[in-house]
């Protein structure tokens, strides 16, 4: 039987709906003070998110130029090629494979498939490095949510010439070894920004208040003391001895030994900058004159005697008794001489002359004043004018990447003696081509040592300016006699050595060449089955202080080269400087 409601049940269920209305409107007006009020900051910034274009402004990579006859000369430039860039939440995948099948097919960098699958995705680069022409035609396709990005790409206008000392840049637009690694910060420059209103598409629209836009600043164009013509000279000598002999590998150093202005810097075999990924190996990229040490052998016999004309322990007619060996820690370090001739008393001079070891181990004893052995003293000194002096196993400051070395401790480790009478003529240490070399210019310049440089200048306004050279080290180490003394017998022991008619009135040509073991196994080969050769000399215009010092050095793996054959690349590189830069002769 059917009961209708009473009056006060009718008023029980409004009562319940009113209640739920009412806590309904209150949860409501929560949320919308939630919305509006605490969190209005973050919705606001997230609507300005979507409507919102953020664009990264690239800035210009800067150009490297190298000197040519007294005037700048680009040798590395930017090519301008374009990224194709899409919003897979707009971009029609089927359209877009099409277009870059038949349009760019060799430059796609991405798997677009792949690209799809990724939930929220809203940006992606999937080609790179379209020419102009190839942009031009998927530009005309008007894809939806394609865009054309500009880029540079790298052009190194000499082919593989000086590829060591240069470098190159990676995929991402980042400089990598050489020039291109070390200077990459001021190469690269500053990229800019750009926001402004997007509409649903992310096309920049011309309205919006917040619009911004920071400019890019462009890296600096570098100009390298490099001179181009020495430059592939220099390389084409070197590879033809590369050809010529059992060498694989040879690299060569120009300097200034007056400034420190680096000329040439020579690295073969070279590579592609514009190629890089087509080598063997990482190898292929090293600079071996700044990033490798090594043991340049007997041309270290120049800092060694040196050391004791500087400290007045000896002069150049200084005599000893040479019995072709001497025996240092119980260990016998032998003469690569050993003609019967030179046995008995000799001079420094003739010691040099004949590149005897048991010569320099008896200039380290001068330094410890005992004739008759090797001393604390004498070891503390060497290390002294190798370490502080001459700042061999230290990096250089010149503006590339370096390796600093190695230099045992003189009062350190087991055998010092031993050590330290083989780092006499150039073994038992590790230094780089460029600290020899910069050593050496301060042995022959009248005793200064300077802070070698690659960096000339950079180009402003089309025209070089130099850099003003503020935080070079130049620093008096020898005294103007000691120097002299040095060019003398230097000059002396090229007569040794006159081959390859290197014997050219009015210059002054002094040099010293180094045949140094290699370790194998943790031991040097006395089977000197593999060996590198160097050479370090100075050209000079007869009575006038040196202006050109060269140094060379050529190994190859299993190989023995020694100074010799390097001597005869720098008497081919030395004629080829004096015709090339028309360097006069003395009266």
């Amino acid at each position: 039987m059917y009961r209708s409601k009473t009056k006060s049940e009718n008023n029980i269920r409004f009562k319940i709906l009113k209640s739920l209305v009412l806590v309904a409107f209150a949860i409501i007006a929560v949320r919308l003070f939630v919305l509006q009020v605490i969190e209005h900051g973050a919705w606001v910034a997230k609507a300005e998110k979507q409507h919102t274009l953020l664009e990264t402004i690239a800035a210009k990579r800067g150009e490297i130029y190298m000197m040519d006859q007294g005037e700048p000369v680009p040798v590395v430039l930017n090519q301008a090629t374009y990224q194709v860039v899409i919003d897979p939440t707009v971009t029609d995948k089927d359209k877009l494979k099409n277009v870059l099948e038949k349009h760019a097919k060799d430059y796609i960098t991405a798997d677009i498939d792949k690209i799809y699958e990724i939930e929220g995705l809203r940006y992606y680069v999937v080609a790179k490095k379209i020419p102009r022409e190839v942009a031009i035609k998927i530009a005309e396709e008007e894809t939806p949510a394609v865009w054309l990005k500009k880029t540079n790409q790298r052009v190194y206008t000499e082919g593989e010439m000086a590829s060591g000392m240069l470098g190159f840049v990676n995929a991402d637009g980042i400089g990598q070894y050489g020039v291109e690694g070390s200077l990459n910060k001021e190469l690269s420059g500053e990229d800019g920004l750009l926001k402004t209103t997007a509409d649903i598409n992310r096309i920049a629209l011309s309205i919006g208040s917040d619009n911004t836009k920071i400019p890019a600043k462009d890296g600096k164009d570098i100009v390298l003391s490099i001179d181009r013509g020495l430059q592939k000279g220099t390389e084409e000598l070197a590879s033809n001895a590369i050809e010529n002999t059992n060498a694989t590998n040879a690299s060569v150093l120009i300097m200034d030994p007056g400034s420190g202005e680096v000329l040439t810097m020579a690295n073969l075999p070279n590579y592609n900058p514009g190629d890089y990924s087509n080598v063997v190996d990482a190898s292929a990229y090293l600079n071996y004159v700044t990033e490798v040490p090594y043991e340049p052998a007997s041309i270290c016999k120049t800092f060694t005697f040196s050391a004791a004309l500087n400290e007045g322990v000896m002069t150049a007619d200084t005599t000893y008794f040479n019995q072709g060996y001497e025996m240092v820690d119980g260990w016998k370090i032998n003469n690569a001489e050993q003609r019967s001739s030179l046995y008995g008393t000799l001079d420094m001079r003739d010691a040099l002359y004949w590149s005897l070891n048991t010569g320099s181990i008896y200039a380290l004893k001068l330094l410890g004043g005992n004739t008759n052995s090797i001393n604390q003293t004498g070891r503390e000194k060497l290390y002294d004018y190798y370490r502080n002096k001459f700042r061999l196993s230290q990096n250089t400051g010149i503006e590339l990447i370096e390796a600093e070395g190695y230099i045992q401790d003189p009062n350190e480790g087991w055998g010092r003696d031993s050590v330290y009478a083989n780092m006499t003529f150039g073994q038992n240490l590790g230094i780089t081509m460029i600290q020899t070399a910069t050593a050496f210019s301060a042995v022959v310049n009248g005793g200064i040592y300077r802070t070698p440089f690659v960096v000339k200048g950079v180009m402003e306004n089309g025209k070089l300016k130099e850099t003003e050279r503020t935080d070079v080290v130049e620093d008096k180490i020898l005294s103007d006699e000691t120097s002299a003394a040095m060019r003398e017998m230097l000059v002396n022991n090229r007569s040794y050595k006159l081959r390859a008619g290197i014997d050219r009135d009015g210059y002054e040509i002094g040099g010293k060449s180094g045949t140094a073991q290699v370790v194998k196994n943790g031991a040097y080969d006395d089977t000197m089955s593999e060996t590198v050769g160097s050479y370090m000399g100075y050209i000079a215009t007869a009575g006038e202080l040196p202006k050109y010092v060269i140094m060379v050095k050529m190994w190859g793996e299993d190989q023995y080269l020694d100074g010799g054959i390097a001597s005869e690349l720098f008497d081919s590189v030395s004629n080829f400087l004096i015709d090339y830069l028309k360097v006069k002769p003395g009266v």
